[in-house]
């Protein structure tokens, strides 16, 4: 079973989180920011918003833009992720961008990251559905160290699908075996 690690949406939670990279969810037709984009661009003094404005940082579905986050945030670097358009969000669009995320972490040769789930900031998908991507995307193999970002609720709410998931594949292979 995959070990996943939360940390709250709150910056002195993120400040204590250790990691190397922080990762957030950008709207295409969504301003000003929300989720942990507003929590992060509040702390760069506005950084996010006017990339925003100059058409640097778009949102478009898929997108990856890489920034330096410090000195006023304790991480490397900052990955803004574009979701698209919020109305059109669902499960082929969270997986699309959780793919583009892991690929960017992979190819920056992260150790440590902090992630808000694509669209999980303001609820553009349900904890559920969140953790079937995410366990179906992770499999088996275990990551160095990532930390998603979720309110208690929604921790608790995935940590419980993860659980159910995991015992449902063993009743399966116990009954393969049989």
């Amino acid at each position: 079973m995959v070990d996943l690690r939360f940390v709250a949406p709150d910056l002195r939670r993120l400040d204590e989180a250790g990691s190397e990279v922080v990762v957030c969810g950008v709207w295409k037709d969504q301003r000003p920011l929300t989720g942990l984009a507003c929590l992060l661009d509040w702390r760069l003094a506005g950084r996010l918003s006017r990339l925003a404005r100059q058409g640097f940082l778009v949102g478009d579905l898929g997108e990856v833009v890489v920034l330096p986050a410090r000195p006023r945030l304790p991480f490397d670097k900052l990955l803004a992720c574009g979701l698209g358009p919020r109305a059109t969000f669902g499960q082929a669009s969270f997986r699309t961008v959780l793919e583009r995320i892991l690929d960017a972490l992979s190819g920056l040769s992260v150790k440590k990251a902090v992630i808000e789930l694509p669209g999980r900031g303001d609820a553009g998908i349900d904890p559920e559905q969140a953790a079937s991507i995410l366990l179906d995307l992770l499999g088996d193999e275990e990551r160095d160290a990532l930390c998603f970002v979720e309110e208690p609720d929604a921790q608790h709410r995935i940590e419980k699908h993860a659980q159910e998931r995991h015992r449902t594949a063993l009743r399966a292979q116990g009954m393969a075996s049989r």
